[in-house]
């Protein structure tokens, strides 16, 4: 990739101010296979400056042109589809399946909602003689994760720019080179000069500077908890709106009504979707307590069906976890559990058997995980289930509520309007009734210690937009 050692700022590809790289890991072998520049401070001023340069214009397009920006962008995009699911394969190592129907996919269905979404949305609307009037907030900096990389940069860039913003993105430098193909998208789709910036860098450096950087009116952050808590702080001495999808611990709710086969199966195949590495995974499943063995003898069927292997090998349904941080994060998670006194129904230490080199993990099952329980409190980001028995309903409503986090939780039943009670009890951003479909235009985002502010379809518009009321507008 030609412009991994650049940055995109200004329109243009330029070379960085420092000298600093970073070797981009294949988590398959192990062995780097790119290679990006790291930014510092003085990128960080040129993009910023270049953002707010063009946003004296842009932010003054009508939505009409920025819509039908959004729809080239769509059309670049698709024709860089299978190299943007290629690309995102290799660095985080999904299997190619997952990659081409769901990592990729997910960048064109964002882009198609928003079109949907600004079709339709009041961009301004009459309230007795006051006209209130949406407007970009300004300047912003994104910051995105490794897991989903461009699920999160599309629905953060392509809202930003459909709301007038100008931008400034810090993609992971774990998984970087997606972005770096993205903007040259963008560049191809014919986004001014300036609009949409990238510098690739590291969070205590890049990430730091854009936080704290006076001429930045916002920063929209996708990641954990932690890093979360310190952006709010760098943010604070300029007053940014801050808006944050942070970290989780979803319950999976079974009731008793429910196909045990059918749920148990499901629910264990979503929670290690994506290697286990998706902040809104259902990690705990809590089922009745008479049908806890039950279901542990499911869910190690299931766990066993798992074919645990290379990205690009057609069998595999689990690739590793993205990195040597990662990997040793679950491994020492999974010797919690055992230590605190978790039953191992399935997994375990180690990688399978017959991989030597790669991150790999065993996709993990404990059974009779107490709630006070490191793996049932903790966001391990990893393959790992937690099965946690529950007396009564009432009892599984207060369990799944029991965390800092309320990103996302999950109801199975076969009564639809029991689901749907339960669901009104939980303290969560998002919950999923009996595995829907996924929905490009649900807001997604969290309760407490899971963030604030709403991502997807016309709440990610509106986490840009400023509401100006003009009183005395008249008739």
């Amino acid at each position: 990739m030609s412009n991994a050692l650049k940055f995109y700022i200004d329109g243009a590809w330029v070379a960085p101010f420092g000298e600093a790289r970073l070797a981009v890991v294949d988590p398959c072998t192990e062995e780097p296979f790119a290679e990006i520049a790291l930014g510092n401070g003085d990128d960080v001023n040129r993009a910023v400056a270049a953002a707010r340069r063009a946003f004296a214009s842009f932010s003054l397009t009508s939505p009409a042109e920025r819509i039908a920006l959004i729809r080239r962008v769509l059309d670049a995009y698709m024709a860089r589809y299978d190299d943007m699911a290629d690309i995102i394969s290799r660095e985080i190592g999904a299997p190619k399946k997952l990659s081409h129907a769901w990592q990729a996919a997910l960048g064109k269905r964002h882009l198609e909602e928003l079109l949907r979404t600004c079709e339709r949305f009041a961009w301004q609307r009459k309230k007795g003689t006051t006209l209130v009037n949406h407007e970009p907030i300004g300047v912003v900096a994104l910051i995105t994760p490794w897991n989903w990389p461009i699920n999160q940069i599309v629905c953060k860039v392509a809202p930003a720019i459909a709301a007038g913003c100008t931008m400034v993105l810090k993609p992971s430098e774990v998984s970087p080179l997606n972005a770096v193909l993205f903007a040259e998208i963008l560049e191809a789709a014919g986004v001014p000069p300036g609009v949409f910036n990238l510098v690739n860098g590291d969070g205590p450096t890049v990430g730091a500077a854009l936080c704290s950087h006076p001429d930045v009116d916002m920063v929209s952050f996708t990641g954990s908890t932690r890093a979360g808590v310190e952006i709010a702080k760098l943010a604070a001495p300029t007053v940014k709106r801050v808006h944050q999808e942070l970290g989780g611990k979803s319950a999976n709710i079974l009731l008793d009504d429910v196909d045990f086969e059918a749920a148990v199966t499901s629910g264990v195949n979503s929670c290690f979707s994506n290697s286990g590495q998706s902040c809104n995974a259902p990690t705990r499943m809590l089922v009745p307590a008479a049908r806890h063995d039950e279901a542990v003898r499911i869910a190690g069927r299931a766990a066993a069906a798992h074919r645990v292997g290379p990205a690009n090998d057609d069998a595999t349904t689990m690739g590793p976890v993205v990195s040597d941080v990662q990997y040793a994060r679950v491994q020492r998670h999974i010797a919690k559990g055992i230590e605190e006194g978790a039953l191992l129904a399935a997994g375990g230490l180690g990688r399978p058997e017959g991989l030597t080199r790669g991150y790999y993990v065993r996709p993990t099952v404990f059974a009779n995980v107490d709630p006070s329980m490191t793996i049932a409190r903790e966001e391990i980001f990893g393959p790992v289930l937690a099965i946690m028995p529950y007396r009564d309903e009432e009892d599984a409503i207060v369990m799944a509520n029991d965390t800092p986090f309320g990103l996302a939780a999950y109801v199975q039943s076969a009564d639809q309007a029991r689901a749907r009670r339960v669901a009104f009890r939980l303290r969560a951003g998002s919950v999923y009734l009996n595995y829907p479909s996924w929905d490009a235009g649900s807001p997604f985002g969290g309760y407490k210690q899971s963030g604030n502010g709403r991502e997807y379809g016309e709440w990610g518009l509106e986490a840009f937009l400023e509401v100006k009321g003009i009183v005395g507008y008249g008739d």
